[in-house]
């Protein structure tokens, strides 16, 4: 039987190669290409054969995985409910955001409530993580600490002392010594990253992996390494806020997209359960430029002022900056009003900014960035008891969003007693505002600021 090809990858950049050389054509680097130990095949015609796998029909019910509650509602909400036995999840985030406080406090928690928790430590001392504990009151924490970057003696020490869950921070630091590479190449975060996850689905340890971001806010490292977790999380807030969202973008075992508000303290992040207050501000007075979003994060219905800021621009080329919002789509919405509505947005700069910190990739966004750009353009201010919602089309249409009644019950929960939406939203269970429904973005310039 013919052997199979070896397969050469860059250690760098992933590149795959079918032959050895010197320089990779993907990344430029210089010996940096090395083989792969091809994986197994199957089975051969003329070797053993495999065990036959148990087979289930799509009918067996199975009862759902138990969970361990941190007693920190909102990394609970995240989770899915709780920490399940045997998961792995991959937490990113800007450095400095937070990452090494929040897991030091979940793993407290965790800890407190008669879990065996172990923090591994690969970029600061043992020492430090211990002022860091004494600094947010978790020095008496049943919490086994240690510093190491070998994962060969790491999974040594997990698998004697058997923790409940394992904190690594981070796996770009960690090394395995049957890969010749440097920690943090690509090679060494996905062997790391496989061995890790194998051992927690083995011994039934719950893994917490802390990875790095790039430049794009993406987690460094191969793309497999998402794949082979169950829950990746994202640490999300701006250096000038002292917020910080905690943002499911896979979950195996609850929804995506759940988020979790912290508010960073003197004392580390404590949790924030009313996010929409948090989101606005003294909405008292009328003001030019503002606008409230009825959002929906997740399963969570979330609240948040939109503010624009329309001024004559002395430059050939006025400015667009956009802080928190999808700045393609505000062009979008910029054209729309100028070729739907006749409203020309020519020799304006336009500043958009979300309150907060907080980011909207929701189209549902479209209505109320439209609003607050026309109320600032025409000095008008919307009434500070209005939401608004609703995704806006390229012939000028306002389309229904979803979740229409979660977002209107959360507004008047809030104090808010009109809406403007889409018309055909079901708005069953709003009896008590005042609804305006606008079929397109033409009737809602006239209605709204007199003109169009």
């Amino acid at each position: 039987m013919s052997k199979s090809s070896p397969i050469f990858t860059c250690s760098t950049c992933g590149t795959v190669h079918k032959k050895w050389q010197g320089r990779c054509d993907g990344c430029g680097g210089w010996n940096t290409i090395v083989e792969d130990t091809p994986l197994s095949s199957g089975p051969k015609s003329l070797g053993a054969k495999g065990r036959s796998i148990p087979l289930t029909d799509l009918a067996t019910e199975e009862a759902p995985p138990p969970r361990a509650g941190s007693g920190i509602d909102e990394l609970d909400r995240v989770l899915g409910g709780g920490l399940v036995p045997a998961s792995a999840i991959l937490v990113g985030g800007d450095p400095g955001i937070g990452k090494s406080t929040l897991l030091l406090q979940a793993t407290a928690s965790f800890a407190r409530k008669g879990l065996k928790c172990l923090y591994i430590s690969g970029e600061e001392a043992s020492a430090q993580v211990r002022m860091r504990a004494q600094r947010l009151g978790l020095a008496q924490a049943p919490v086994s600490l240690g510093a190491e970057t070998n994962l060969r003696d790491i999974l040594t020490t997990l698998d004697a002392e058997r923790p409940d869950l394992a904190v690594i921070d981070s796996i770009q630091t960690m090394w395995l010594d049957t890969v010749e590479a440097a920690p943090g190449s690509v090679s060494q975060v996905r062997a790391a990253a496989h061995e890790l996850v194998t051992f927690a689905k083995k011994r039934g340890v719950a893994v917490i992996l802390v990875g790095h971001v790039t430049k794009e806010g993406q987690i460094a490292g191969p793309r497999v390494v998402e794949h082979m977790v169950d829950t990746v999380l994202y640490f999300e807030g701006e250096r000038g806020h002292q917020f910080r969202i905690l943002r499911a973008v896979k979950n195996r075992f609850g929804p995506a997209d759940e988020i979790g508000v912290f508010e960073m303290t003197g004392g580390g992040l404590s949790q924030v359960t009313n996010p929409s207050a948090l989101f606005l501000s003294s909405r008292d007075t009328p003001a030019p430029g503002s606008a409230v979003f009825a959002g929906i994060e997740g399963t969570r219905p979330v609240l948040t002022e939109i503010q624009a800021l329309v001024a004559p621009s002395t430059l050939a080329s006025p400015r667009r900056t956009v802080v928190g919002l999808d700045s393609g789509r505000v062009s979008t919405i910029l054209a729309v009003l100028e070729a739907r509505c006749g409203i020309p947005f020519t020799g304006l700069d336009v500043f958009l900014n979300v309150a907060g910190g907080l980011r909207v990739n929701e189209p549902a966004a479209d209505l109320a960035v439209a609003g607050a750009l026309l109320s600032a353009r025409e000095d008008v201010a919307i009434p500070p008891d209005m939401v608004l919602f609703g995704e806006i089309s390229l012939s000028g249409a306002l389309r229904p969003v979803g979740q229409t009644e979660n977002r209107l019950k959360e507004a008047s929960k809030l104090g808010f007693q009109q809406a403007t939406l889409p018309s055909r939203s079901k708005t069953s269970g709003a009896e008590d505002m005042k609804l305006r429904e606008m079929a397109d973005l033409t009737a809602f310039v006239g209605e709204m600021f007199g003109a169009g």
